[in-house]
């Protein structure tokens, strides 16, 4: 699918600084030296409001992992400026005000999931002790408490990594493929979780590879490609900024040839295409058409709006 449209048109205006939970600016960041260097992340600026939730999306290799390895101070930028919440990702991290779901970084394997939970609670003090009970419910790792970590599975290791991450109860949660190996049901209740924790006030920013889960749940997508941010836009704005509908419809016996003649060279119409007796192209004002299509005798007529996986290819496509 191509497009014309310049990507820069996608962006949205910067929160003020007192709405401001993340604020990334001008980040840079490269690997290697000389021929064999590789820039992950080419300017990258970005300003997250409290309470959003923030999809960040992109191809392998588009930066993404990095840029949030940035924000949570594992990885230095060359350049550039991270704050969260005012401060500096370590200060931030040792207040507990924010946390992170990675797909990296292991568990103590002989500990049960319980002790676990408590452990990590422990570092933070008597409040965080006390929400033990409610994030094992929320996290539905109450059954498997006793369970040792070693004998869990790899979507039941992320449940655990996420109730880690909601323990000190942070005002920013970052999360790294956060659903990566958990079944339907467990993506399901995770993300009624996450809903609910942003609901709170909190602020969420999650990188996936399902671009359904960014359609249902992130209120703000960010499309990253080569390292830099190609689109910025709120969710269904983004899903729609392609315009083109695709429309199906079955021809008429008679009159066929001349209609698709007319739409061959009709302006906001594109891939036009015949298999058998059904016609597929694609129209940015689809009323105009539909109509058309159902005056010259066409039935069984379908028009379906872009999705954001069309919006994301289009976007990442030779960019």
């Amino acid at each position: 699918m191509h497009t014309s449209a310049p990507h820069s048109t996608l962006s949205r205006e910067k929160p003020t600084a007192a709405d401001t939970a993340i604020d990334l600016r001008d980040l840079r960041k490269g690997f290697g030296t000389g021929d064999r260097r590789v820039v992950a992340v080419d300017g990258v600026s970005i300003a997250v409001r409290r309470g959003e939730i923030v999809a960040l999306l992109g191809p392998n290799g588009a930066g993404k992992t990095t840029t949030i390895d940035m924000l949570l101070g594992l990885t230095k930028p060359d350049s550039g400026s991270v704050s969260i919440l005012g401060a500096s990702p370590s200060a931030a991290t040792s207040t507990g005000s924010i946390a992170a779901v990675l797909q990296t970084g292991g568990l103590l394997s002989d500990l049960s999931v319980g002790e676990t939970v408590q452990l990590i609670a422990s570092l933070y003090g008597r409040d965080a002790l006390s929400r033990v009970p409610e994030v094992l419910k929320n996290t539905d790792l109450e059954e498997l408490k006793r369970r040792r970590v070693s004998k869990c599975s790899g979507g039941e290791q992320q449940r655990i990594k996420f109730a880690l991450a909601l323990i000190a109860s942070p005002d920013v949660l970052v999360l790294d493929e956060p659903t990566a190996g958990m079944d339907v049901n467990a993506r399901r209740r995770f993300w009624t979780v996450m809903r609910e924790q942003a609901e709170t006030g909190r602020t969420i920013i999650f990188a996936t590879h399902y671009l359904e889960e960014a359609e249902k749940f992130a209120h703000r997508t960010i499309v990253m490609n080569h390292g830099k941010v190609v689109a910025d836009a709120p969710t269904a704005e983004l899903r729609s900024s392609l315009g083109a509908r695709l429309i199906s419809a079955t021809l008429p016996s008679e009159g066929r040839d001349d209609l698709l003649s007319s739409l061959a060279v009709a302006a906001g119409i594109s891939d036009v295409r015949v298999d058998a007796d059904r016609l597929f192209l694609r129209a940015a004002d689809s009323d105009t058409v539909a109509v058309q299509l159902i005056t010259a005798g066409a039935h069984d007529l379908e028009v379906i709006a872009p999705t954001l996986e069309t919006a994301f290819a289009a976007l990442t496509e030779n960019s």
